[in-house]
This record gives C-alpha cells, structure tokens and sequence, in this order.
C-alpha cells in the first residue's frame, strides 16, 4: 500500500513566519509514518489558497495548517471547496466556524474566546471588583472579541470599558484602569503600558508567544492564556521542546505542542484510511490521545471542532521570557508553577 502523504501549509515567511517554525520543525525534523510536503502561505490569504492548490494536486490525503486570522480560514474553505480534509488549531473555534463552511471537511481544535473571558475573568477577580479596560483594535480580532468575549466576561459581574484603536496608531490612556485586558500586538500594547501601569493586564494572540515579550520589558507581568507547556506532557513533552530548542535556537513556544498534536491527528487519519472522503470520515468521529491532551471531535463545543481547555499564565520578562501557569482550574492537566503577581 502506499505511503499516504500529508499536505502542510505554514508560513515560512511574512509577517507569520515566527508561528510557522515550530510546525516546520514537527511536520520535517520528526518522524512520521507518512510522507510529508510542505508549502509556504507567505502569510496571505492568496499565498494559502495557492499552497493548497499545489498540495491538492499533488495528491495529499490530507492537510494541515496553524494560526492566521486570514490564513487558516483561507487554508480550510480551500481544502473544502477541493475536498480535501484539513485539520487546523491556534484559531478561537467560534472564528473558524464563523468562517469556514461546515462541510465535513474541515477540522479545528483549540480553546474558545468564551474559554480566555472565563480565564480572564478568573484572574481579574484576584484584584476584586473592578472596572476593565478592553484595548481592542477595530479589526477582525477587535470584532470577534466583543462578538464572543464580552458577553461572558460580563455575566460575570464585571464592567467593561471598550477601548477602540488602530493598529500602530494612537492608542487610548489606561491612566485610570486598574486592569486592561487586551489582543493589541507587542509593540502596541507596550506603547500603552509606557505610559500608564494598571495593577493587572490580560492579553492573548501575540502575546502567547514568548519572542513577542522578549522585544519588550514593559510586558513583564502581563498575563495570558496557556494552551499548552512541556509540562502537558510530561517527559515526552520536555522531551520535545529540548529536541525542538536544540535544532533551531528559538525558544520553546506553546504552538510547538499544537503542531505536534496536528501531525498525531494527521497520521492517526490518513493511515487509518484509503482515500481523502475516509481519512474525513475518521476525524469526524475521531477521539486522538496527543502531547496536547485527548483531542475528541465526537464531544466538541460545533461540528468539526475539538476542544482544548487553557490556564491562566503570566510572564515574567527577560532574555528567555518564562511562561509561569498561575491558575489552572481550568486546565489541571498544566500544572501551576507560582502566583499571579499584581501591581501596587
């Protein structure tokens, strides 16, 4: 029988490229039981309809893809308007089925925006009742975050203050603010913090990845989502993320895990079936223990989505920012390793 091959779509260059090495690293520096061809979505939309094209024709049974507003969208409704199944992670899941028709072709797993409010929340109940500066741009994060964020945030009893911006404009005062939450890129959120300093900051999207903070010392102390630590996995997982350290220099980052998860989901798929309509029909009921945690489509939140519960982390700047677990009620599987520190 031959050797299925599956497609990868990442972005080797472009604004994204920092997201797409640790994927590069899990699809090409480890093994598989299936052949692997990789393209480059350059970090455009265009750039990942095109790689899919050239992995489509190529015969892959099946593709995989990792973070993008744009661009993971783009990889799945190509992969369904080609029938080709696609499995994608680091996308709220509420934004991908928004986005990407539900065809029984497309797969996603990772964490809601109603689960980063919860764990949001959760933080902000530690400085007591407050009042919560969201520092939201008026793009598509902007959008999906009071779509799906603020109404569970607020069913918690607590007020927020929308803060509208630009990306890399003039960004609103949080002078009066005890805590801001945020999905604001690096630099901009360490622009806001260099002038004001609330008692506590929540963010995610960029701010999840440690190469982010590590270009900025004001985001010592800010607080974020962890979907996934070497810990997660216990030796395999310290396993990976020094195999991982040692082969590119960079820092270990919560994609790595992720990615790692996508190839375990790939290979379980595509060597379980013959063809791209049975390699769908595996996912669609498929319940895959991965370095990320048992990943269950059977049981998740929408069609083709699986779910991965975060933690509340929080980063304590540097050289080699560390990812600290503060609070892991939601996610026990991600042990605590100190406290959520607050400021005056």
């Amino acid at each position: 029988m031959p050797v299925p091959l599956i497609g990868v779509v990442l972005a080797s260059t472009g604004r994204l490229a920092p997201l797409g090495v640790p994927l590069d690293f899990a699809a090409r520096a480890l093994p598989w039981p299936v052949d692997v061809l990789v393209r480059d979505s350059a970090s455009t939309a265009d750039g990942a309809r095109a790689a899919v094209a050239s992995l489509a024709e190529a015969g892959a049974r099946l593709v995989v893809t990792l973070g993008g507003t744009e661009t993971l969208p783009a990889v799945a409704s190509a992969c369904v308007e080609r029938e080709v199944p696609c499995v994608s992670t680091t996308l709220p899941w509420q934004v991908f089925t928004a986005r990407v028709p539900d065809a029984g072709w497309a797969f996603h797993f990772g964490w809601g925006l109603d689960d980063i409010a919860e764990v949001f929340a959760d933080l902000w109940e530690r400085v007591g009742p407050v009042r919560v500066g969201c520092l939201w741009n008026d793009g598509a994060q902007g959008r999906a975050l009071r779509r799906w964020f603020r109404p569970v945030a607020e069913a918690r009893g607590h007020e927020l203050v929308d803060l509208p911006y630009r990306e890399s404009g003039r960004l609103p005062d949080v002078t009066d603010l005890e805590v801001v939450t945020a999905a604001a890129t690096a630099a901009d959120l360490a622009a806001a913090l260099h002038r004001a300093r609330p008692r506590l900051v929540t963010c995610s999207r960029w701010l999840t990845y440690p190469f982010a903070v590590a270009r900025h010392h004001a985001l010592d102390r800010v607080a974020t989502v962890v979907s996934w630590t070497p810990e997660r996995a216990g030796g395999a997982g310290r396993d990976l993320a020094a195999a991982y350290e040692a082969a590119t220099g960079s820092q270990w980052s919560q994609p790595l895990g992720l990615a790692h998860a996508l190839m375990e989901v790939a290979c379980h798929a595509a060597t379980a079936s013959t063809s791209r309509a049975g390699a769908a029909a595996v996912l669609s009921g498929a319940r895959v223990p991965t370095v990320a945690g048992v990943l269950d489509w059977a049981g998740g939140p929408a069609p083709g989505v699986a779910r991965i519960p975060p933690a509340g982390g929080q980063w304590r700047a540097g050289d080699r920012p560390e990812l600290v677990v503060v609070d892991n009620r939601r996610a026990p599987a991600l042990p605590v390793g100190g406290d959520l520190l607050l400021g005056p």
